[in-house]
């Protein structure tokens, strides 16, 4: 038995596909780039959600479906937050997902992250909740939503390619706890509170704040070279570095580079960066030659979240408020089986008598 269940084949989908040695991946059999340029957020929605939520789905159906389910979950918001802004930014975000009912549809869960994600921000910061623009798209609701004003267009679009980048990726800790929880025929609004709880985990959706934090004290070293060999030598985790599915070359995060790109002196700390980059991969020759040890996304997701105005300690949430599609996606997917997820386990306790 593999441990963390490496090289398990734990279910059949037809969502996504990711090959790392030509780094790509493939939406319902549509690359990446495709999806960047043709589909955005809700175009991509559309491609997950087909034949799960219903049929035909289109980007313009979905955005209409996601700015109707932001307008009630706001006049919704009075039920739970209240009670939410006594807690934490991730306890928060957990009662308003706990508040959600059973009934609730893809669309509607989809709306009630993006204002939660959004009023929560705000209340932590003493400010009230700002109403949601229908037509608007997800991404440039969410900032005008947290900021209180229009976004610039190239914030909006820097955004969008991250949900669009990020929305669905395999079968991560989070999907695969919808799909398992899915598969009891609980609710979908069960199965997002038990993805969102599995997401808050430090070794996976709460990975861009720290990869910030490692960012900060990478340029405050007097010698970065000198700073990376110390830490690798000393077998201490570069947040930022390493992936157990991609070994380098990931296409999302090449997607996010050129966007921030676009931002101009927004994403001023991208060339540093690429500097950190660089001098990794010779530290890590110098350090263990032979061994690799790539940038993952998570660098590129939270320069470009800070880059478009969101605190680090919300980099989660906003991760979330995308992703929580791709969940629903796998816990419909899993619906479609009818099929319980119930895998062995293998006893290794004291030994037991005949």
């Amino acid at each position: 038995m593999q441990s963390g269940l490496d090289g398990v084949v734990a279910a059949e989908t037809i969502l996504c596909l990711t090959d790392s040695a030509r780094g790509m991946i493939w939406v319902r059999g549509v690359p990446l780039p495709t999806l960047l340029a043709n589909h955005g957020f809700e175009g991509t929605v559309a491609l997950l959600w087909e034949g799960f939520a219903e049929d035909g789905l289109t980007r313009a159906g979905i955005a209409a479906a996601f700015g109707a389910a932001r307008t009630a979950a706001f006049a919704d918001l009075e039920r739970w937050l209240p009670l939410a802004r006594s807690a934490s930014l991730f306890e928060g975000l957990r009662l308003g997902l706990a508040a959600q009912p059973d009934s609730s549809k893809p669309a509607d869960l989809v709306g009630a992250m993006t204002v939660a994600v959004a009023a929560l921000l705000r209340s932590q910061r003493g400010l009230p909740p700002v109403a949601p623009d229908p037509v608007l798209s997800t991404a440039a609701d969410l900032l005008r939503m947290f900021h209180g004003v229009p976004a610039p267009a190239s914030a909006v679009d820097a955004l969008d390619t991250y949900f669009t980048a990020m929305v669905e990726s395999g079968l991560s800790a989070s999907s695969f706890t919808a799909r398992v929880v899915a598969s009891t025929r609980a609710s979908l609004a069960s199965a997002v509170l038990g993805a969102w709880g599995a997401f808050t985990g430090a070794l996976h959706g709460g990975a861009p704040g720290p990869t910030l934090d490692m960012l900060d004290a990478a340029e405050a070293a007097p010698n970065l070279d000198a700073w990376l060999e110390a830490k690798l030598r000393a077998g201490d985790r570069l947040m930022g570095f390493g992936h157990r599915v991609y070994s380098g070359n990931d296409p999302r995060a090449e997607a996010m580079r050129a966007s921030m790109r676009r931002m101009g002196q927004l994403a001023k700390r991208l060339d540093f960066a690429t500097r950190v980059e660089t001098a990794v991969a010779a530290a890590i020759e110098r350090v263990k030659p032979g061994r690799e040890l790539p940038p993952n996304v998570e660098i590129m997701a939270a320069l470009l979240l800070n880059a478009v105005g969101f605190p680090r300690d919300g980099f989660t949430p906003v991760f979330a408020a995308c992703r929580v599609a791709g969940w629903l996606a796998h816990a419909m997917e899993q619906q479609k089986t009818g099929r319980m997820i119930r895998p062995t386990s293998a006893y290794v306790g004291p030994p037991v008598g005949g």
